[in-house]
Formats: structure tokens, sequence, C-alpha cells
């Protein structure tokens, strides 16, 4: 019904910089709080940034001043620009989204397929 399909990871080299990019599609009527999860080996996914519908942020203290997250309501898409990257911003980022079908009553809380984001020299 509702897919979030990612773009925009890759490797990059210790300060560089990448835009990742989601993109909901299918039965939708709005979203509201859309956001980006990142999961490294061995560790716990974790809230990296989130954006209300309004365009209300909030950030993990390890991403404040180098990353920004913004979205684009009229193509439903989530953005998060990621600059002065580290070696330990190397995860899988996965976008969420809560998101409303187009029937106005159900809806659900979807996740990308992930996109991996590699910081090494």
């Amino acid at each position: 019904q509702v897919q979030l399909v990612e773009s925009g990871g890759g490797l990059v080299q210790p300060g560089g910089s990448l835009r990742l990019s989601c993109a909901a599609s299918g039965s939708i009527f709005t979203i509201y709080n859309m956001g980006w999860y990142r999961q490294a080996p061995g560790k716990q996914r974790e809230l990296v940034a989130a954006i209300t519908s309004e365009g209300s942020t909030n950030y993990a203290d390890s991403v404040k001043g180098r990353f920004t997250i913004s979205r684009d309501n009229a193509k439903n898409t989530v953005y998060l620009q990621m600059n002065s990257l580290k070696p330990e911003d190397t995860a899988v980022y996965y976008c969420n989204a809560i998101i409303v079908h187009s029937d106005g009553r159900s809806g659900g809380d979807y996740w990308g397929q992930g996109t991996q984001v590699t910081v090494s020299s």
C-alpha cells in the first residue's frame, strides 16, 4: 500500500558530504512525522533526526550542527544533508514516516529498506 524508497548513500571520505533522500508513494492521505534512523554493526538503531509536518526538527546530539533534515510535502519526500562526516557516522540509514492512508482512517508506521553510508579514507 505504501512504500518508502531511499537513495543517496555511498562511500565518502572523512569531512565529506552526502545527501540522502526518501520518497513515500502509494495510498497516502497525509504524512505526519518523518525521520532518519541509523544502525551501525553491533549497535541498536538510533534516531538521527526527525521533522514534523509543520517543519519542526530535532537532532541527535552527535549530529547537531553537521546534519540537516528537511522535507518537501508536495513530493512526500524527506532529505538528510550530512556534512563534515566522521567515521563514526558509518551505518545503515533508514527513513521512517507516520502515514495516514487515502481512506483517511487507517495508517501506519513505515520504514525504508535502508541505505549504507560508509565514511572512510
